[in-house]
């Protein structure tokens, strides 16, 4: 699936730019033909005839991001255009891509830009791909990532449940390829939880990564429905465990989304749930609501209370804890080992 189409050079929106070329816009919640033939639901979620609009001017001003440009940004953003990639800071509209990008930081989204599942909490596309794949995709990755000059990349995907080891060979070879022709570039992998097959997890976490992640989302209570009914909060744990005890060098990470209304002692109960598992790392960030027809904020947390869960992580006993209302589970991955929150001013 091929990234969207550079808008550098004119600064419009995405809808803005394809409206000058003349090219249809698909509306957020529609049905719509990818590229390639399959049909796919645009932001994941299918439009809700009782879904509240986004109301402007609501967020608190710790929220605030900056729009993304600059010198780095930009070189980034054609590296992943011409290389047909797919970017999970495009595809999930993450907040930070802009800081992320100038500082040489990408988080490449492989096995296409559309998922077989449907969280509702997620702006990426939802549909079937029926077994598509992009065999050009690995090397097109190594090379990328070679041109961008990254020292620690982040490589993620869509769920591919239409496979039948949901992609896990495909990704492996991703991460094979990133090695081969950057032996020195750490790697972390961001995974499905491929339905629990720890062969295929095991697939993944052996093919030369420094760091495996599968995200948690949130706490037990909300998993449903906040993710998609294939996804599961024992099932993650268990893929998380797994993965730790196969290979003990590659560290173990996940994420929790705050915000969706979940209690402080759920959040201290998932915490004790993940470090029982063995995880070493986790990262803490607000969740956003991407479109009307997805899940509404609860609560805004404070940067103050982002500081006090991080203190409680640490002293549960994880390596670190990266907390902040702009955090992502990718979010500035590369410094996560210098245990400082990633320089987050919390």
């Amino acid at each position: 699936m091929r990234a969207h189409f550079s808008r550098i050079a004119t600064g419009m929106s995405n809808d803005s730019e394809k409206q000058f070329r003349g090219i249809p816009i698909v509306q957020s919640g529609s049905k719509y033909k990818t590229d390639v033939g399959f049909s796919a639901i645009k932001n994941g979620v299918k439009t809700r005839r009782d879904a509240e609009p986004l109301v402007k001017g609501q967020k608190p001003k710790w929220l605030r991001a900056k729009m993304p440009s600059g010198k780095g940004y930009s070189s980034v953003n054609q590296i992943v255009n011409e290389h047909r990639l797919s970017t999970v800071c495009e595809e999930s509209m993450c907040p930070n891509i802009g800081e992320c990008w100038n500082a040489g930081t990408a988080t490449i989204m492989v096995m296409g830009s559309v998922c077989t599942r449907a969280c509702r909490f997620c702006a990426v596309d939802t549909g079937n791909p029926k077994g598509w794949l992009d065999s050009e995709e690995p090397a097109n990755t190594g090379r990328a990532v070679k041109l961008m000059g990254l020292e620690y990349v982040v490589i993620t995907s869509v769920d591919r449940d239409d496979l039948e080891d949901g992609g896990a060979s495909h990704y492996a070879e991703c991460v094979r390829e990133i090695k081969k022709q950057n032996p020195d570039t750490a790697v972390e992998a961001l995974t499905p939880d491929f339905n629990g097959v720890m062969e295929h997890v095991e697939i993944v976490v052996d093919s030369g990564l420094e760091v495996f992640a599968q995200n948690i989302e949130t706490v037990r209570r909300l998993t449903h429905p906040v993710r998609d009914p294939r996804a599961g909060y024992d099932q993650t744990i268990a893929v998380l465990r797994h993965a730790g005890q196969h290979r003990a060098d590659v560290l173990v990470k996940t994420s929790l989304m705050l915000g969706l209304g979940e209690r402080d002692n759920e959040i201290m109960r998932t915490m004790d749930d993940l470090r029982e598992a063995g995880v070493n790392i986790l990262t803490l960030g607000q969740y956003l609501r991407p479109t009307p027809n997805h899940l509404a904020v609860e609560r805004y947390v404070t940067p103050d209370e982002f500081d006090l869960y991080r203190r409680e992580g640490l002293d549960k006993g994880f390596l670190e804890v990266v907390a902040g209302p702009m955090v992502r589970s990718s979010y500035r991955a590369e410094q996560v080992l210098q245990k400082n929150n990633v320089g987050l001013a919390v």
